[in-house]
């Protein structure tokens, strides 16, 4: 038995979401973390970035697997894993706990990645809603983990634990869910070797894809390099900076940047193409600067209001990175192409925060952000200029 296709695509994007909503989970926990265990600016961020270190040697080893042996065991079995890094995460007693919990879970991220994302396009009825959902659901899983964690630790009984057994429960169900999604139909014929090899650590593309990727490549580190810094040093930043000591008003400020960027990454598919980029790099530049002014005056409302306008910038930037790509990658393929772009977006999720927060120890908070929104800005400026080599890709068409 399967699923029918409306169906097998609504639970593959839930299962995409869940597994992004794992990210975000611990982040409005941090400040709590850092006084219970009393550890520095830059061991959160280490905290923040093993995860990610975690997660790349999953994309690098077990990324394009699914492409082998199918998506559905793959990504059954990160479910499973993530299920396990949120138990970790109940009964870590200090820094050494946190950081074996964020490398189960980064792992698991990482395995169920490339999969999840290949498995919408896969259970899509069309190319265009495909990619609408895959861009989405990072932002829409990120927000749900930041408001779901704040509301749960400000209100609920069991602050630090509860919402990790809410979601390993929801892994473990998606774990079962996953088996009824259809699979690709594979060729038979191709010859790919034997299936340790596909193990081997590696990261490559398509000739077919790499000019469109090679010119993506700028707006996606600086639109994930910023959702980076927001759940890493996101809740010092609006603790410390703007004055906000409610665990569920930081869960909701955190969460109004990626809200925006699943509305962003919606609006994007109905402007004219020649737009799309203009919208998504603009909206995402002028969002930072947004920001930098709200921290330098020290205004919260401000402070949401740029991180909307930079959310708008990172989903409708993603989802053109997103779309570009899925129209270029061959279907057998697909798990690869989109493996090695999350291992560019999350090495951009992880370095520049892990430099920031050895920056904040050095300068302080407030230089180091003001810093880290200057390269974001620049960055966009980059993608700017490479922005016209894709759209004379035939993907960007």
């Amino acid at each position: 038995m399967v699923f029918p296709r409306p169906v097998a695509f609504l639970v593959a994007g839930a299962t995409g979401a869940a597994t992004l909503t794992a990210a975000s989970a611990p982040s409005p926990l941090y400040p709590v973390y850092q006084r219970l265990f009393g550890f520095s600016a830059f061991t959160l961020t280490l905290v923040f970035a093993v995860y990610v270190g975690a997660l790349l040697v999953a994309l690098l080893t077990v990324g394009s697997l699914s492409d082998r042996i199918g998506r559905r065991p793959v990504a059954s079995g990160a479910m499973v894993l993530l299920a396990l890094g949120m138990l970790l995460f109940v009964v870590a007693g200090g820094t050494g706990g946190l950081i074996v919990a964020r490398v189960v879970q980064g792992f698991a991220v990482g395995a169920a990645t490339g999969t999840v994302t290949a498995m919408i396009l896969d259970a899509a009825k069309d190319p265009r809603r495909g990619s609408i959902v895959s861009s989405a659901v990072p932002s829409l899983g990120i927000t749900i983990g930041a408001v779901l964690a704040g509301a749960l630790v400000e209100f609920a009984p069991f602050p630090r634990q509860l919402v990790f057994w809410v979601l390993a429960a929801a892994y473990l169900l998606l774990a079962v869910l996953v088996w009824w999604i259809p699979e690709r139909t594979r060729p038979a014929s191709t010859d790919q070797g034997p299936l340790w090899r596909a193990l081997l650590p590696s990261a490559a593309l398509p000739s077919v894809v790499r000019p469109a990727f090679l010119a993506l490549v700028p707006s996606i580190v600086a639109t994930w390099a910023l959702s980076g810094l927001s759940l890493s040093l996101g809740s010092s930043v609006i603790g410390t900076l703007l004055g906000v000591h409610s665990h569920f008003v930081v869960g909701l400020v955190l969460g109004a940047f990626f809200v925006a960027g699943t509305i962003g990454g919606a609006v994007s598919t109905i402007l004219p193409p020649s737009t799309r980029q203009w919208f998504g790099y603009g909206t995402l530049a002028g969002g930072v600067v947004v920001m930098l002014v709200a921290v330098m005056a020290t205004a919260l409302p401000i402070y949401v209001v740029g991180s909307a306008i930079a959310g708008l910038g990172f989903g409708s930037t993603f989802q053109y990175a997103v779309t570009t790509l899925g129209a270029a990658a061959p279907q057998d393929q697909r798990g690869q192409v989109f493996a090695t772009m999350y291992i560019v977006s999350y090495a951009a999720f992880s370095v520049p925060a892990l430099a920031a927060g050895l920056a904040t120890a050095a300068v302080g908070l407030e230089p180091t952000v003001l810093a880290y929104g200057a390269f974001v800005v620049v960055l966009v400026l980059v993608a700017v200029i490479a922005g016209p080599r894709t759209r004379r890709s035939p993907a960007a068409r």
